[in-house]
């Protein structure tokens, strides 16, 4: 039985892009039905109130995290050994020589909220340049927009979500200052500044979706510094406590968690026309007048490839061939060590503080994309004694205790992440042989690091070590890196955005070339990653302006005189 449709549109996926979309369609007056195949959490399935919060990262139940296998991540090449992921206490990473996936390695997690549920809460606009990395730069892929298109939207969402941050950002020019000031930097990140002024290197304030004071009914933020974990104050600018919040309070949004899309129904011409979803144990077939996708850039392509059909044999959106292509992993670095004198580096808030130097596409030597360093010390857990006796003091019995007890709150960590531009490695098809309960293919993800990746690497490893070691660090205790693991919590580009439907699956306002009704709205879309951004707020403006697209309705946009 198909059920009539009682809902203007169904936006399938609860994170950045899908919360924000559903809120900016209910405040012009659509009902919205939200389908989130995970959970709804709740500030008591987080556990920093008890006395073995260290041993809980974020929260795993039932339905939680998305299914995917692994493909082809890369070899490794003996010349760039000195990339190899470590640690004092328990020694290489990865042993062999192949790359291999680090934990979970596709850190994301179903719920309302998204991934934002677990993320640090960096909250990044795109440098403008970052928008024409073919034209200008000769490498990656252009947007079909530019910083302009996206300026009152990055200013819409930050007054949404509070983001505190700095008074000017580099080229990043504003039309109105942050909603909030910036946190005050701790220990560690004022150790970084005044090393960076060594080095030449500018170090400010993060902007972070985390309130510096009370704002909109929340709370200012308590700097406990594990926002990974899950915050329970609802002082970080998750989605499920910001778009999600005040959509719901419209009136006009329907939620069904524990509800993923099964199947999707196209007629020949191409408009999608009804969906199959799950309800509880109850399959639901109901008519769609217009179906956004937000399930993220592993997800998404995995659906649209699964539903081909007869009239679409390739998969759906996809008479380009670029569905699940072009994807990008996280490029990532970190160097920890051991810094004498230094007290309480576990306090304060996680990626306070941020160098955007070597930001712009043509900010490294010699290479096309950049990327930006960061005071990580609390965001890869050095927050509590159990990561010191585990990671930094090697031994056992009393000497473990008494290194820790000497040691602890002394660890100086500084991260990087950067640019990564496409490769025909590098891509997420379905898996031959592994299916989900409804016996749909999972995702598959293949991802290999190109030269230009390990020459970016490498630079930010080098640029690390030179920092710790002017900050009077003179034995490193760990160091992470894309290298040999892949560890991904920003992925990219399986469903490009262009104005040419030869080359890419969605037009410039993340609408399918093929598919009149169907928009998508994740980082999926994404042509290009970045110099290391944090994606969530661009994921978010893009979504606001698709919702925006689909009503017929914009952002009111004054005159644009850059500010600062």
């Amino acid at each position: 039985m198909v059920l009539k449709a009682r809902f203007d549109v169904v936006v399938v996926g609860a994170g950045a892009g899908g919360a924000a979309a559903a809120w900016r369609l209910t405040q012009q007056g659509l009902r919205v039905l939200l389908l989130e195949a995970g959970p709804r959490f709740s500030a008591a399935d987080y556990k920093l109130h008890q006395p073995d919060w260290e041993r809980h990262l974020f929260p795993a139940p039932p339905g939680s995290r998305g299914s995917f296998t692994f493909g082809e991540l890369g070899s490794l090449d003996t010349d760039h050994a000195d990339l190899r992921s470590w640690s004092r206490v328990s020694g290489p990473v990865v042993r062999g020589d192949q790359r291999q996936a680090l934990g979970e390695g596709y850190w994301h997690v179903q719920g309302l909220g998204g991934s934002t549920l677990a993320f640090v809460g960096e909250s990044h606009r795109l440098h403008p340049a970052a928008f024409k990395l073919r034209s200008q730069f000769g490498a990656g892929c252009d947007w079909p927009l530019d910083y302009a298109d996206l300026e009152p939207y990055y200013a819409l969402c930050e007054t949404l979500v509070g983001v505190a941050g700095p008074a000017v950002q580099g080229e990043r020019w504003r039309m109105a200052p942050y909603p909030l000031p910036p946190h005050p930097l701790s220990p560690p990140a004022l150790c970084l500044q005044a090393a960076g002024r060594q080095l030449g290197m500018d170090w400010q304030e993060n902007s972070r979706a985390a309130l510096s004071r009370p704002y909109d009914g929340r709370p200012p933020c308590n700097y406990c510094g594990n926002c990974s974990r899950g915050c329970p104050l609802g002082d970080k600018g998750s989605a499920d406590v910001t778009f999600l919040r005040k959509a719901e309070a419209s009136g006009r949004l329907t939620i069904k968690t524990g509800a993923p899309l099964v199947r999707i129904h196209v007629s020949a011409g191409g408009a999608i026309t009804a969906i199959d979803y799950l309800d509880g144990k109850a399959l639901h077939r109901l008519e769609v007048p217009l179906l956004v996708l937000a399930a993220g850039a592993v997800q998404t392509p995995r659906l649209l490839l699964a539903n081909a059909g007869r009239h679409f044999p390739k998969g759906l959106a996809n008479s380009s061939r670029q569905v699940g292509r072009n994807f990008m992993e996280t490029l990532f670095w970190h160097s920890a060590g051991v810094l004498p004198g230094l007290a309480n580096s576990h306090a304060g808030l996680p990626s306070d503080a941020i160098c955007w130097d070597h930001n712009a596409p043509d900010a490294v030597p010699g290479l096309v994309g950049g990327c930006r360093f960061n005071s990580n010390v609390q965001e890869i857990g050095f927050t509590g004694p159990i990561a010191y006796a585990t990671r930094v003091v090697p031994g056992f019995g009393k000497s473990l205790k008494q290194g820790v007890r000497q040691r602890f709150g002394s660890v100086l960590s500084v991260g990087a992440m950067g640019e990564f531009l496409p490769n025909d490695g590098s891509y997420v098809d379905l898996d031959p042989r592994q299916t989900d309960r409804f016996g749909m293919a999972l995702p598959r993800i293949h991802s290999r690091l190109g030269l230009a990746e390990l020459a970016r690497l490498r630079f930010m490893s080098e640029t690390s070590r030179h920092l710790l070691k002017a900050a009077g660090i003179e034995q490193l205790v760990e160091e992470y890196g894309a290298w040999d693991s892949f560890s991904a919590t920003h992925v990219f580009g399986t469903c490009r955005m262009g104005a040419d439907a030869r080359t890419s699956v969605v037009d410039g306002l993340g609408r399918s070339h093929d598919h009149p009704n169907l928009y998508i709205v994740d980082a999926s879309v994404f042509p290009s990653s970045g110099g290391g951004e944090s994606p969530s707020l661009t994921i978010q403006a893009l979504a606001v302006r698709a919702a925006d697209a689909m009503t017929g309705s914009s952002v009111l946009m004054p005159s644009l005189k850059p500010q600062g």
